[in-house]
């Protein structure tokens, strides 16, 4: 598939803001958030930055998008519609916390709006990757990984940014640090182990159909079309026709994992080790992952093959 840039960097951006709505409001729901006003208003506008930031960006790729209203009526049956009223109503809470917030943790209103804020994030992510889990006709994308990888993404890069940027505002103890510190190194670690395995799964997948296959007709011998199916180049060649080599697709890997895991996770053992280090390493952790997750996300498009390709040797 070709990767569209927007959606690219609309998934990742907002994914990281909605993990940092995630970690805020469990963390707020649990009471297990340091006291202070400041100290939820700052994540709470970050995450509020990366998630509108992302959607105003996915915008980019409608040809009309003064008629992006329209999908979301289509709720019922589409992924994509339920994914633009779950984005919409998760700004509910996150507008209202950043009223009923106070200096008391204990406050109930607000760790119950706290509660509510992390479903909304949640189930904004598991709409998106279900928009991708729900396609047959692009096998990469079925996998039974891919869901869970835009959860541990969105918790790992929204976790990244939250501790990176809560730290100006919070004054937690040094226990709590390190504990959440450790937590992240916990969700990066099991990221990349499932992310590991779904390339090996990606690369033993046998070829997608080819046209024999796809028409029945293989054990007569080789099918090739007597005219190509188009003349000139459609949708079907631009959007669901893109080749990617494997020596490339290798080395943006290799990047990848560097960027979104290996760099982050000894940023994090720094900042667990010397937590007066921690002002300096987390927010380049953070920078480092988003830019590693951008591609990662270019090739969850761009390595995933739809079966219509065949037709289009």
């Amino acid at each position: 598939m070709r990767p569209a840039l927007s959606i690219v960097v609309f998934t990742v951006l907002a994914g990281a803001g909605y993990g940092v709505w995630t970690w805020l409001g469990v963390l707020l729901a649990l009471r297990a958030y340091p006291p202070g006003r400041n100290a939820t208003l700052l994540p709470l506008a970050l995450g509020f930055a990366l998630v509108s930031a992302g959607l105003v960006v996915s915008l980019l790729h409608l040809g009309q998008p003064q008629r992006a209203w329209r999908a979301l009526t289509q709720w019922r049956t589409s992924w994509l519609s339920r994914e633009g009223l779950a984005a919409l109503l998760t700004y509910l809470p996150a507008l209202a916390l950043a009223g009923l917030v106070r200096g008391d943790a204990s406050f109930l209103p607000a760790r119950l709006v706290g509660a509510l804020l992390a479903l909304g994030a949640l189930a904004t992510v598991t709409c998106t990757a279900r928009i991708y889990t729900s396609l047959p006709p692009i096998p990469a994308w079925r996998d039974r990984r891919v869901l869970p990888l835009f959860h541990l993404h969105a918790l790992l890069s929204g976790g990244l940014w939250f501790a990176g940027g809560a730290q100006f505002a919070v004054r937690s103890t040094a226990g709590v640090a390190l504990a959440f510190a450790w937590l992240l190194a916990v969700v990066l670690l099991l990221a990349a182990n499932l992310k590991r395995a779904y390339w090996r799964a990606l690369d033993a997948a046998p070829a997608p159909a080819d046209a024999g296959r796809a028409s029945g007709l293989a054990a007569l011998g080789t099918v090739r079309a007597f005219e190509g199916p188009a003349t000139e180049a459609s949708y079907v060649t631009r959007e669901m026709a893109f080749a990617l080599a494997r020596r490339h697709a290798a080395r943006l890997r290799r990047i990848a994992a560097v960027l979104a895991y290996s760099l982050p996770f000894l940023l994090l053992c720094v900042a667990a080790f010397d937590m007066t280090l921690r002002p300096w390493v987390l927010p380049p952790a953070a920078i480092a992952c988003t830019l590693g997750l951008l591609v990662e996300r270019w090739l969850f498009f761009a390595e995933a093959k739809h079966v219509a390709a065949a037709y289009f040797p």
